[in-house]
């Protein structure tokens, strides 16, 4: 202490603040640098034990995938084994089964030389009876085969004399039957005024240059026009001519009417022709109902219900057979009446009747109910009176007939049909196997329309898009077809295309 307090003294004041500022850094650096010792060495016995555990998972890890490997390595070596067996069984079945071939082989040899040596010993036996037959019967061969074959050709003439006697009695008896068959058949080919509709109407255009506009950039408003009739449309090079095909006549009216009012105005495009062939469907409706009306005058029906006057209408559409609806409708009514007047009954009931007994070919609903038994039902329903209803019901013979005018009605409903030329079945079979398509596709959940095209060769299918996904849309074609194909017979093949589409419009004012 005496010495500090004398260097102290010695150096003054100024210097031994300096000092004991010194002292103070060389112990804060010692007490800095021991406590960096102190954590260098707890860090690196940490790092040592990352390490120590690092190596310890990676072996674990390296020890796994070797025994997976090994396992592997055994699996595949156990299936060579396998293999390998396999293998020499095949090649020992292999060599039995060509033992066995060659002792086929030598057997057939042996047969084929014994058939030989057979086949020389007939040809001896064989020449040896005719040298005998011709020692016995005084001839040669040449001269026994030429009298056999003078006898055979006498007797055949006679036969063929007989047979010749025979055709031409049997033709001279069935001569007036096949002329009458001549004669119906060149009726039935000739009989324009009741010949079968076709299934297509052509509409005719100014010039080619409007078949693109309405085809439209990239076949929009074709496509939109197509789905909004369900009526095929064709454009191809036959000049100043589209050709509009489906079964129906009702959607190629409107489809004609739609295009006819499109073509006048020049606006074309997909809004503007939803609205025309909505437009379009209405007029027809109504024209319908005209045509009903006009009807029911002019056969002298009257006090019948505005449905049923609909439905009258609607029979213009229809064909029964090839047979326009309403023509033989009208037909059957007429001879109904006269029928009746000569047998003293009611011709006004007996007209009614006839007018009304197809009235089920027509309706709106079509059930799985013989088209007799639907008419009936529909008039029961809007109070025609019993006997007309049974009439309506019985000329197929679906229900027991109750009245004298049953009989009448199916009587000149089959006098109507069975006119030479007037109907042709293969036609309605065609109509009936396209509307059993759009039905069977229609009875699915969530479909809106359903169009058969093509001829029946395509069915396009079209659903809500607030109903049916783009997966249910597979799953759906899918389904139509393999019902399609287990239900129905058909020719070909039938393409099922069902169309999910999403459309939002909005109109700036």
């Amino acid at each position: 202490m005496t010495i500090i307090y004398i260097i102290l003294a010695f150096v003054g004041g100024a210097t031994v603040s300096a000092i004991v500022v010194q002292i103070v850094q060389k112990a804060r650096a010692k007490s800095i640098i021991d406590a960096a010792q102190i954590e260098a060495e707890t860090l690196k016995k940490s790092k040592l034990l990352e390490v120590k555990e690092k190596y310890i998972q990676l072996k674990a890890e390296y020890e796994k995938q070797m025994t997976a490997r090994n396992a592997k390595i055994q699996s595949i070596e156990a299936k060579i084994k396998q293999k390998e067996l396999f293998i020499e069984n095949e090649e020992k079945q292999l060599e039995k089964k060509a033992a066995e071939l060659e002792s086929i082989k030598l057997n057939y040899e042996n047969q084929l030389s014994l058939n030989e040596k057979k086949e020389e010993e007939l040809d001896r036996l064989h020449h040896q009876a005719v040298q005998k037959l011709e020692a016995v019967a005084g001839l040669s061969a040449e001269e026994a085969r030429n009298s056999l074959i003078e006898s055979l050709k006498n007797e055949a003439e006679t036969t063929a004399a007989s047979y010749i006697n025979e055709i031409m009695d049997e033709a001279k008896m069935t001569a007036n039957k096949e002329a009458k068959k001549i004669v119906v058949n060149t009726i039935q080919r000739v009989a324009t005024e009741t010949a079968i509709e076709n299934s297509v109407t052509v509409f005719h255009i100014e010039s080619d240059e409007l078949k693109g506009r309405i085809i439209g950039r990239e076949g929009r408003n074709i496509r939109t026009l197509e789905a909004a009739t369900g009526v095929e449309i064709i454009v191809d090079d036959t000049p100043e001519a589209i050709v509009l095909s489906a079964f129906d006549p009702v959607r190629r009216e409107i489809a004609r009417l739609s295009l006819h009012q499109l073509v006048t105005d020049g606006r074309i495009h997909p809004a503007r022709i939803e609205e025309v062939v909505a437009k379009v469907t209405k007029q027809i409706e109504e024209e319908i109902v005209e045509i009903g009306k006009r009807t029911t005058i002019d056969m002298g029906v009257h006090g019948l219900h505005p449905e049923l006057v609909r439905l009258i209408g609607k029979m213009k559409y229809r064909s029964s057979y090839g047979q326009n609806l309403l023509q033989h409708s009208r037909e059957t009514a007429n001879l109904c009446a006269v029928m009746a007047a000569e047998l003293g009954l009611n011709p006004k009931k007996a007209r009614r009747a006839g007018l009304l007994h197809d009235i089920g070919k027509v309706a709106d609903e079509e059930p799985e109910l013989p088209h007799a038994l639907l008419g009936m039902k529909l008039a029961e329903k809007y109070k025609e009176k019993p006997d007309i209803c049974n009439a309506i019901g019985a000329h197929h013979d679906e229900v027991e007939m109750q009245t004298l005018l049953a009989p009448i009605v199916q009587a000149c409903d089959a006098i109507s049909g069975a006119r030479p030329g007037a109907r042709r079945e293969i036609v309605e079979a065609y109509i009936k196997r396209l509307n059993d398509l759009e039905n069977i596709a229609l009875s699915y959940p969530g479909v809106m329309k359903t169009y058969a095209i093509q001829a029946g060769r395509e069915l396009r299918v079209i659903v809500g898009a607030d109903k049916i996904d783009d997966q249910a849309t597979e799953r759906l074609s899918q389904e139509i077809a393999k019902r399609i194909q287990d239900e129905m017979t058909y020719p070909g093949q039938v393409k099922i295309t069902v169309i999910r589409e999403i459309r939002s419009v909005s109109v700036a004012k």
